[in-house]
């Protein structure tokens, strides 16, 4: 008899056991963050159950701290001109896949997404050597180059997907008509791949905003917000650090969702 049938007759009969299976592993991952943004509400400045009651002092607390308001800034100047940075690039490199061929095409696609398939801590080494080798000193710059190398990949998978899906006859069409390379990308190519972009961009922001790794490499006397709660974390873990990581949390989850909702819609 088919083991496979089997098996199938035997999860069709304990569906319960799949679905306790599928809790517990959900609850493995996610109830430490759980607990993190419920003691981000608790009045108390031990973070420890039990829960002493509801207040948004902390978020205040933290919210009226210069030093985490500056390394706020820093985080979303950073993440915002990383993000252009590596759309843009992202754009040009889909575009060369998807028009041309030529020579070692499947090892340049691998290697575009070497960034984000090595370990961060291989990435921000190559960088910080790669960086010191042309003399450039640490700073926010090092940083924003650094999170568009990494975010490079992460904005080229949508515009791939969606240029894998482009009907070539709208761009026959186009010449047909008389467009030139430049009117097909901009009234016909560009339009249809708005969506993938935009979907791109909000990933590779949101790699950027909580970017831990590659950032301890790269970064000078600025810090961006996940190297100041870093720093503050090595002392004690406040009420504070976790109404700014709950903050994090909501702010990375909000752009994942927007991403998946502009893939939808494209």
């Amino acid at each position: 008899m088919d083991t496979g049938a089997i098996a199938h007759r035997q999860t069709q009969r304990r569906p319960w056991a799949l679905g306790l299976w599928a809790i517990l592993v959900f609850g493995f991952l996610y109830l430490p963050i759980g607990v993190l943004v419920l003691m981000s509400f608790n009045n108390s400045r031990i973070l420890s159950l039990p829960f002493q009651g509801f207040t948004l002092r902390w978020y205040r607390t933290a919210l009226e701290d210069a030093a985490m308001r500056v390394a706020l800034g820093n985080s979303i100047r950073v993440a915002a001109v990383a993000t252009v940075l590596a759309s843009v690039f992202a754009l040009l490199a889909a575009f060369a896949i998807y028009r041309y061929q030529f020579w070692g095409k499947n090892a340049f696609r691998i290697a575009l997404n070497l960034p984000i398939l090595l370990p961060g801590i291989v990435t921000g080494v190559a960088m910080l050597a790669y960086f010191s080798d042309l003399g450039l000193p640490l700073s926010l710059w090092t940083v924003i180059l650094g999170h568009a190398i990494f975010g490079l990949p992460v904005a080229l998978g949508p515009m791939l997907t969606r240029l894998g899906q482009f009907p070539r006859s709208l761009e026959e069409a186009a010449y047909d008509l008389g467009a030139t390379p430049v009117q097909v990308f901009r009234d016909v190519l560009f339009p249809y791949l708005r969506s993938a972009v935009v979907a791109g961009a909000l990933l590779a922001f949101t790699l950027s905003f909580d970017e831990v790794v590659v950032t301890i490499f790269l970064t000078g006397r600025d810090n961006t917000l996940p190297m100041e709660i870093w720093g503050r974390l090595r002392t004690n873990i406040t009420p504070e650090i976790a109404a700014i990581a709950t903050l994090i949390l909501t702010v990375s989850t909000v752009l994942v969702l927007l991403s998946q909702q502009a893939q939808r819609d494209g």
